[in-house]
């Protein structure tokens, strides 16, 4: 599945991926989160931190009708404020996919899917 686009030049497909990898990478960035999850982690049973090539693992874009939808399964660290990080997280994806593809994401659902302890 992927977007279409249609410009004065011609039409445009973006793969479903391309969009993950790089909401992925906008996630990652941003302050608190330790890394993506797995979203076959609730069938699993165990919580792995997804490395760089396999953000899409943990990101799940859907297109219902003209809507785009991002579903993102994270792992933040111990000590920040959840509600923060996920609002953070949803801002920048949003504005990373705006000014990277183009796209206009209706919503982006963060799933926290565990909480990192890291030793002092």
């Amino acid at each position: 599945m992927s977007i279409d686009i249609q410009t004065k030049y011609g039409q445009i497909e973006i793969s479903n991926e391309v969009i993950a990898t790089i909401a992925g990478g906008a996630a990652i960035e941003c302050y608190g989160i330790v890394g993506m999850a797995s979203k076959n982690q609730i069938k699993d049973g165990i919580t792995e931190i997804l490395r760089r090539e396999n953000f899409t693992r943990g990101v799940i874009v859907r297109q219902e009708d003209e809507a785009v939808h991002i579903d993102m399964y994270i792992i933040v660290s111990y000590g920040t404020k959840i509600s923060e990080i996920a609002h953070n997280v949803q801002s920048k994806v949003k504005y990373t996919l705006d000014q990277t593809v183009g796209i206009a994401v209706s919503s982006v659902n963060i799933y926290v899917q565990g909480v990192r302890v890291t030793n002092p």
